[in-house]
């Protein structure tokens, strides 16, 4: 699914208009029809919904749902925010067809206007939308913070009111609507893949307004959500005589004294996700450890008794992955330098091996084009530099993929795969039960995996984050977000690919 700018949404709108038998306010009652919909699907009857509609084109959307809700019969309450600029032709429009039913909403022209709010009262947010290009002030702003003090639950209509669709770096966030449902219209916002918007967004829904086809697959973004329908043709259906040659053999460098935990989980989602052999180079103290718990890897054993310090012949590889709890001993760091300056195809670098390069930046020119990155932001920011705000590190991410040729996977809530190409892809799955030890050990073995089977690097990376937050969403299921542990994603690999191919 692609994410569009603010501006490409408005250009959208307007070609639908321009191309359908549509009108402006035929469009906003195809907005008003979806959200009263998911509204009746998803939330109490019996309570009093409050709706807050602004003077533009988002209080339209408000309008046109109150008057939907009235007839459905539910119990609704409208509000509309006074202007000195007057309201917008559709706003109007909606306004007067609410007039005809003998609804009249209570126009908010001060303080004093604002009416009592229950605990119980759901509050419909339709003050401002994506148009809105500066910070709400005065009145607008009061109301904001009065709504946000209430105790009733909030939905906002298309955004949060206060909040851009696209860049918030300078918008000091003094009054912007905290949502527990944001309820948008055809594309998610770009803002609503950062952190620090959750507060504001709450849970998102995406409802489908039939922006026309035409405008919304050829118009061009370097951002997109990845879901499942996305991933389903690039996994491979595989043939009856395939043997485990057909399947890559992966070379995996992972594990330290104490540590060696983190090469037994990505060495084992390494196969969970179909590499046809997989070899283990790690500390000879780990040895028995890591057959024990994965006695389907074969294992490198490095000349250290507690870390890596040297390399085994990689000719015979078909992807190699470094990092996994290595440490960042000089002898490791040494031995990294030699990994980088002697493969030749893409490698998978994670945990160590980037906190390795942050120390020695200047290595940064000998990663192989096409190899992955997998840093969270603490990682990240330690090879990058601090960052302010999501936003900016988000920047910092695609800048790095382009000027270094690489694929870097920046892991959270929506894991953002970076490509040389100038792409970002965010992903949809996955649940807050992954933030747990060894979670991100599993992810690399799934992308060593996908990589050593022959996938494109930037594709492998991809599906691999699709992958691993769906084996993490499906543990979920299972033991909650509280109970799972990382070896219960690696579990659930074989139910997460069923689940995709459906």
């Amino acid at each position: 699914m692609k994410i569009l700018s603010t501006e490409q949404i408005r250009q959208a709108d307007a070609y639908t208009i321009g191309n359908e038998p549509v009108s402006s306010a035929g469009l906003m009652e195809r907005a008003a029809n979806e959200l009263a919909f998911w509204i009746i699907e998803n939330l109490p009857a019996g309570e009093r919904f409050m709706i807050f509609s602004g003077p533009g084109n988002n209080g339209g959307d408000g309008l046109a749902l109150g008057r939907l809700l009235e007839e459905k019969g539910r119990h609704t309450g409208i509000y509309l925010l006074s202007s000195v600029t007057g309201f917008s032709p559709d706003t109007s429009v909606n306004l007067e067809r609410l007039r005809a039913m003998n609804i009249d909403p209570e126009i908010i022209s001060s303080e004093d206007d604002f009416p009592e709010i229950r605990p119980s009262d759901i509050i419909i947010d339709s003050l401002f939308g994506t148009g809105l290009s500066r910070p709400p002030e005065g009145l607008p702003a009061k109301l904001i913070d009065y709504l946000n003090g209430s105790a009733a639950a909030i939905v906002s209509v298309d955004i949060p009111s206060g909040l851009f669709g696209d860049d918030n770096r300078n918008n000091p966030g003094n009054s912007i609507i905290r949502a527990k449902y944001t309820l948008s219209f055809e594309f998610p916002k770009l803002a609503f893949m950062f952190a620090e918007n959750f507060k504001y967004t709450g849970q998102w829904k995406i409802l489908p307004i039939g922006l026309h086809r035409k405008f919304t697959e050829e118009v061009k973004t370097p951002y997109y959500l990845i879901e499942k329908k996305d991933i389903r043709p690039i996994l491979p259906r595989r043939d009856r005589f395939s043997h485990k040659g057909n399947f890559g053999h992966c070379l995996l460098i992972a594990g330290s004294y104490g540590r060696m935990g983190a090469a037994a989980l990505a060495a084992g989602s390494c196969l969970r996700a179909g590499a046809g052999l997989l070899t283990v180079h790690l500390p000879s103290g780990g040895v028995e450890i890591l057959q024990s718990v994965v006695p389907e890897a074969m294992v490198s054993i490095d000349k250290s008794e507690t870390c890596f310090t040297s390399l085994p012949p990689l000719e015979n590889f078909d992807a190699i992955a470094a990092g996994p709890a290595s440490g960042t001993t000089g002898a490791t760091c040494k031995a990294l330098h030699d990994l980088l300056r002697s493969v030749k195809k893409p490698v998978v670098l994670d945990a160590d091996a980037i906190n390795i390069l942050a120390m020695n930046k200047e290595w940064m020119g000998l990663i192989p084009e096409n190899s992955v990155l997998t840093p969270h932001p603490g990682e990240f920011d330690r090879l990058a530099g601090k960052h302010k705000t999501s936003h900016d590190r988000l920047i910092t991410q695609m800048s790095m993929a382009k000027q270094h040729k690489i694929i870097v996977v920046l892991k959270g809530a929506f894991t953002s795969v970076a490509a040389p190409d100038g792409s970002c892809c965010f992903n949809s799955s996955g649940n807050p039960g992954m933030a747990t030890a060894g979670s991100g050990d599993v992810l690399t073995g799934i992308i060593l995996s996908l990589l050593g089977q022959g996938y494109e690097p930037a594709r492998a990376a991809v599906a691999g984050v699709f992958l691993h937050g769906t084996a993490g969403d499906l543990a979920r299921d299972e033991y909650s977000e509280e109970a799972m542990i990382a070896g219960d994603i690696t579990s659930n690999l074989g139910r997460a690919f069923e689940l995709i191919k459906k």
